[in-house]
């Protein structure tokens, strides 16, 4: 095929574009403001159809599964996708394994999800791995356990047994929790927030306790899983108190679960006192963490969601940046009218969007058959999710490791083999579309980086710096690590030159005075 003809076919014409929204069943309603904002500008979809045709569901023909409801929750949820997968052909293993990982964790899928789903080869298909319970994520004594369990209480008691081991605040979270005295005299505690490093807090708001759909790596499992221990803000007004008395918070981030959940009516109580309030003029960034544009886009699609977009203009009109911090791991996430039409509008009423993303065995980092890291395909995914990215003006903010919760044996790979694909990531894509800073991992030391691999005397060592950390005064520093092919975990690797890191000491002070702190905090409250 001549490069003419190959252009032909790539070109998109309305009537394409009409049929696509057709496949995607949009409302009259969406279909209206995908119009009225030229969301789907057709020299857009052709350009980054020409250029990523294999990861692309825009000219794509199979017919939706799942078109009845907008959630699938819990082991009902899941067992009603199988019977819909089975009465389409589609048989799905492993099921008795699946639901254990279900009750020990959660599960919740969109429709929109389980129809980006390429359901031909579903085995190999990413959002396969990252949405559904995978056989490998619990480990094998305890599948056999709940197998040959002969009661239900047996079986309760081997999932209760198996939370227990999941790691579920890794990085000493709990440990986050801020608290001042407020003007009675009377120590506040903040349950529904984090303030670890200095410039950001982060909040998780009662309205954002739930996901559109669950993640199997997620490092907050505990936070959606309902467990008593988990982050819950109630009153707004706490937030502004505690935000008062620390003018070096810059940055809220809106978390969870998921930001997406947050009503209007709601964001308006955190943001309008902002914008108000002389005394918070230090706040210049408000973020939301949420999954949105994979799980749901169509909710930005909506009439329902003006009210939102309009406090997010309104934020930009004074001066407030307003980022919606999204996690895309493969182009497929994006490859599809209603997340590129829910970036575009977004954009349109003043939001920053930008990707920051966990890089996982299985879904964004992939082996072949003996089992060894195919670095070139695994960087390949990256490289072209970064220029996917640039295309349409969204920030690769960050590229991280897999924090050592949840089912981490099952996602991770090791350093060695992780750092030579982003490497190859780093120096394949132009330097204004490569993520903001080196692959990093979160502990409760901080957010430290891996720079590489060097040579000291003839022996290899990992370069790692930090990039935030328990204390700030370690910010920056560069300093070694002992080489290994491997290790998965940076909090593991063993010093190069000394007994311990240079921070170790000091991190176990710090603890120490946190938890001090924090329980004459609780005593008083």
């Amino acid at each position: 095929m001549d490069k003419q003809a190959k252009a032909q076919k790539a070109t998109f014409t309305q009537a394409d574009l009409d049929h696509m929204m057709d496949r995607f069943h949009y409302c009259d309603e969406t279909k209206e403001i995908i119009e009225k904002e030229n969301l789907l500008p057709l020299g857009l979809l052709s350009r980054v159809h020409t250029a990523f045709p294999h990861h692309s569901a825009f000219k794509e023909e199979f017919p939706f599964l799942f078109n009845d409801k907008k959630h699938y929750t819990g082991l009902s949820g899941f067992r009603e996708i199988i019977g819909i997968l089975e009465k389409n052909g589609i048989h799905i293993d492993h099921i008795a394994e699946r639901e254990l990982f279900i009750d020990v964790y959660r599960f919740m899928a969109t429709k929109h999800v389980l129809n980006t789903i390429n359901w031909k080869n579903y085995h190999k298909d990413s959002v396969f791995q990252l949405v559904f319970p995978q056989p490998g994520m619990i480990h094998k004594p305890t599948v056999d356990a709940y197998l040959s369990a002969s009661t239900d209480e047996a079986r309760k008691q081997i999932v209760r047994d198996y939370i227990k081991e999941t790691n579920p605040h890794d990085g000493k979270q709990l440990l986050n929790k801020p608290f001042f005295v407020n003007e009675d005299g009377e120590v506040e505690i903040i349950q529904g927030s984090q303030h670890k490093y200095p410039q950001c807090q982060l909040i998780f708001d009662q309205q954002t306790q739930s996901c559109f759909a669950f993640c199997n790596y997620c490092f907050r499992h505990a936070q959606v899983r309902g467990d008593e221990d988990m982050f819950v803000q109630k009153d707004v007004h706490q937030i502004h108190e505690y935000l008062k008395r620390h003018k070096e918070v810059t940055d809220v981030l809106i978390t969870g679960g998921d930001a997406g959940y947050l009503k209007a009516e709601r964001f308006a109580e955190y943001i309008m006192p902002i914008i108000e309030d002389v005394e918070l003029n230090h706040i210049k960034t408000i973020r939301l963490g949420t999954r949105v544009l994979t799980y749901h886009p169509e909710q930005i699609l909506s009439p329902s969601y003006d009210k939102m977009l309009q406090l997010f203009h309104l934020l930009s009109e004074n001066g407030i940046q307003l980022v919606f911090m999204s996690h895309f791991s493969t182009p497929r996430e994006i490859m599809n009218p209603s997340t590129i039409a829910a970036i575009r509008r977004l954009k349109s009423f003043g939001a920053t969007v930008k990707s920051q993303s966990p890089i996982m065995h299985h879904i964004s980092l992939f082996s072949d058959e003996s089992g060894t890291i195919d670095i070139d395909r695994s960087a390949q995914n990256w490289i072209d999710l970064g220029n996917l990215l640039a295309m349409l003006s969204v920030g690769f903010h960050s590229m991280y490791f897999a924090r050592p919760t949840g089912p981490h044996h099952y996602f991770t790979a090791p350093l060695r083999d992780i750092n030579a694909v982003f490497q190859k990531v780093y120096r394949s894509l132009a330097s204004i579309n490569r993520p903001s800073r080196f692959i990093t991992q979160t502990s409760s030391a901080g957010k430290i980086s891996l720079l590489g691999i060097t040579e000291v005397n003839g022996e290899k060592a990992f370069a790692l710096k930090v990039n935030e950390g328990r204390n700030m005064e370690w910010m920056d520093r560069v300093y070694l690590a002992k080489y290994s092919d491997t290790e998965n975990t940076i909090e593991k690797l063993k010093p190069f030159s000394s007994d311990r890191h240079f921070f170790e000491e000091e991190l176990v002070e710090i603890e120490n005075r946190l938890e001090d702190v924090f329980l004459k905090a609780i005593r008083k409250s």
